[in-house]
């Protein structure tokens, strides 16, 4: 397969580097002005969790090959906050790219706004299971033994079999919930309520990486994730998702608060793939959109939330002092 990656950021990068090492064609597309600042290659510090679910530490490089315009391709991998996916697409369209969009975003629009987003490009929506960050060229990055995807059937790709057989190349499993969009807005209340709990934590420390260690190790400031947690659940449930449909995903957070913070401490201690990834995931712009779109939409849907509401402008005053 030819895969083409819209950008050079952690999570399309990571894939990437799991694509390309399984055999299949990796280019990026990056704007003409940024090519001169782009090396050769990356270097790759990988905590896999594709083989062992401790996660094995594995050091390479990755090729950086650039793409030009004209391009088609198989698959268009696209991680960007949502933001920034309009212009993303119509760079592509400009440059006469073709190819079946992954959209791999953490985004609140609704699917009427995605499709006129996407314009004529066929895409299947998804959500990827890594992350990590990039500095000094080198990528530090975690990477799951899955990744989220819309269904066959809500998808509507032509080649929705060949994308599930190159992630199974690339020994990555595809999960498929009820309704990919309806997941990833109860993923973001999860990480809204989890940063905003983080940050008001990390009042003391200087940096992100030290307010999450923070929150991982203290049932107490677990024990008020959970709490807000499920006021971030109630402004999803405020957008019309029957909340029934996903009890799997919500069961952590439906056991009383003090039980659900000593297990999620001890869930922290023992699983070292998602304990690494809270302390890499440093993104602070992210992290505000997330926040923001929860605190705007609570207020907009008139949703009782005072412990995020509250945690909320504490929670923005430090992540912008640690941009």
């Amino acid at each position: 397969m030819n895969f083409l990656v819209v950008g050079l950021g952690v999570i399309g990068t990571t894939y990437a580097y799991a694509l390309q090492k399984a055999g299949h064609t990796v280019e990026h597309f990056v704007r003409e002005s940024k090519r001169e600042t782009i090396g050769a290659a990356l270097k790759v510090n990988l905590l896999d969790g594709r083989e062992n679910p401790k996660g094995v530490e594995k050091k390479d490089a990755y090729p950086i090959k650039l793409a030009r315009p004209g391009g088609s391709y198989d698959f268009i991998m696209v991680s960007l906050s949502m933001g920034k996916v309009e212009a993303a697409i119509q760079d592509l369209s400009e440059n006469n790219i073709k190819g079946t969009v992954v959209l791999l975003c953490g985004t609140w629009e609704s699917k009427e706004s995605i499709h006129t987003i996407m314009g004529a490009y066929p895409y299947i929506l998804g959500y990827p299971i890594a992350g990590g960050k990039i500095d000094e060229k080198t990528l530090h990055c975690v990477l799951f033994d899955s990744i989220m995807l819309e269904s066959k059937e809500n998808a509507s790709i032509p080649n929705y079999s060949a994308l599930i057989q190159a992630f199974h190349d690339a020994k990555i499993k595809v999960e498929c919930p009820y309704d990919m969009l309806e997941w990833i807005w109860i993923h973001m209340a999860i990480n809204a309520a989890v940063i905003s709990t983080g940050a008001t934590y990390a009042a003391d420390f200087r940096d992100m990486e030290q307010g999450a260690e923070a929150l991982m190790n203290s049932a107490k400031a677990l024990s008020e994730a959970v709490l807000v947690i499920r006021e971030t659940i109630k402004i999803v449930e405020a957008r019309g998702v029957d909340l029934k449909k996903y009890k799997k995903e919500l069961m952590p957070y439906k056991i009383p608060s003090k039980i659900a913070g000593v297990v999620m401490k001890r869930m922290f201690a023992n699983n070292v793939l998602t304990r690494k990834i809270m302390t890499l995931h440093g993104n602070g712009y992210d992290l505000i959109y997330i926040c923001k779109t929860f605190y705007d939409a609570g207020h907009q849907l008139n949703v009782k939330a005072p412990r995020y509401y509250k945690n909320y402008p504490i929670c923005l005053a430090n992540l912008k002092r640690g941009l």
